[in-house]
């Protein structure tokens, strides 16, 4: 099949959006023939870098740049990069269509942003359409707003009012109308969409790792050590929910045990203040913000991933601690709750900040004080990320995908 996907954001190597863009690319080419719409201005370099070293047969990239306020992206500012974003999609649609007269494709897909609520214009061609995987639906729940600081609040009102925004938008609901198949990353997400009156919704989850990448992972035994570490990484914002595991963390009051936390942000200064004030600052340990290589290196040091955030799409990291064998506490909230299962980790309902607190130390002294447990359930995350969450499976499931859209076309 001949496929045309649409991707914002595009690079190899990367995580988030531009690793979503060109894993799906390059996971789709394995199976049929793709061209890619994407910007050279962010990732065209490092894409034909790669793309030279390792030569994808039935992969072409086509660069779009949008000739006005086409440097809004470079603002680093959230609002200004959604305004680009939009200018963005309405000349990708004059592009592709061009493209369609010339190469006659079976199907188009969006692929990045990962955002329901931002239409795709690739939806108006005459062909079926594929939309996602898309997210954005998640909120943090409003008995945690106690916890925020008032930029923090500010910050989750604004993107309520831009999410709610969005769905008002005509253009949304005529790419949700013209989707063929919706590929949403969480249930909240797919909620969303079910309102638009979508009823072909996949939960897919965005996030996934290559076959080299689960082999390395897989490396990291389980350290055998007398005490137990527990491990947060991602950037230290207030809807990492990171406050949470501290909490947990003091309430457990677990002897012999740390907490690492990996990563820098605006709530550095606040989480290492409570750490002090409840009285556990010797066993949290602040590491910063580390190159890859050894913020891997620290996750194989410990045991368990605490991961609270309140609401990812993704959860990148939940993956790949799975992939290494480590049992994962977090919320049942977003990415996270639709990866981890009962048999890799614990995943706390999120209904107030105290029962949080209170059922994620439950599950630390539970795997602090078992260390077969650590063991099945890091085994069965391993498991789990091989048949569900590796490139290569999604990949297969992407084609079938695309192949049922023909058929039924």
């Amino acid at each position: 099949m001949k496929i045309l996907i649409s991707a914002y954001s595009c690079e190899p190597g990367r995580g988030s959006e531009r690793g979503v863009g060109w894993n799906v690319a390059r996971e789709a080419a394995k199976h049929h023939e793709v061209w890619v719409l994407t910007r050279y201005e962010e990732s065209g370099a490092a894409i034909e870098a790669e793309l030279a070293r390792n030569p994808v047969p039935n992969l072409h990239f086509v660069y779009s740049n949008i000739p006005i306020l086409g440097n809004l992206w470079q603002l680093n500012q959230s609002g200004a990069m959604q305004i680009h974003y939009y200018l963005w999609q309405i000349q990708a649609y004059f592009v592709a269509r061009q493209l369609h007269r010339e190469i006659d494709f079976d199907a188009s897909h969006h692929v990045t942003f990962v955002k329901y609520s931002s239409p795709s214009f690739l939806s108006l061609l005459p062909i079926p359409f594929v939309w996602g995987p898309v997210g954005g639906g998640e909120c943090a729940p409003k008995a945690f707003w106690g916890d925020f600081s008032l930029r923090a609040k500010l910050y989750e009102i604004a993107r309520d009012f831009v999410r709610s925004l969005g769905e008002f938008d005509p253009f949304v609901h005529i790419t949700a109308k013209r989707s063929a198949v919706v590929r949403a990353t969480t249930e909240d997400t797919a909620k969303r969409l079910y309102k638009m009156g979508i009823n072909n919704v996949q939960i897919v989850s965005e996030s996934g790792l290559a076959e080299e990448e689960i082999a390395l992972l897989a490396q990291y035994t389980m350290p055998e050590t007398s005490s137990v570490r527990f491990i947060s990484m991602a950037r230290l914002l207030h809807w990492k929910g990171f406050h949470l595991g501290i909490r947990a963390f003091a309430q457990a009051n677990i002897p012999n045990a740390e907490y690492w936390v990996i990563g820098d942000g605006p709530e550095n200064e606040g989480l290492q203040k409570l750490a002090q004030e409840l009285g556990i600052a010797s066993k949290v340990k602040f590491w910063g913000r580390l190159p890859r290589e050894q913020t891997l290196e620290k996750l194989g040091q410990c045991h368990i991933l605490v991961h609270p955030s309140l609401h990812d799409s993704g959860g990148w990291v939940c993956i790949e601690a799975m992939a290494t064998g480590r049992p994962v506490i977090c919320l049942n909230l977003g990415g996270p709750g639709v990866q981890v299962t009962e048999n890799t980790g614990f995943k706390v309902s999120a209904i107030n900040p105290d029962q949080v607190v209170s059922d994620m130390s439950k599950a630390m002294i539970t795997l602090a004080d078992d260390s077969e447990l650590r063991i099945r359930m890091g085994q069965a995350g391993q498991k789990l990320v091989r048949t569900s969450y590796s490139l290569q499976a999604q990949g297969e499931h992407l084609a079938q995908t695309y192949e049922k859209l023909l058929f039924n076309h």
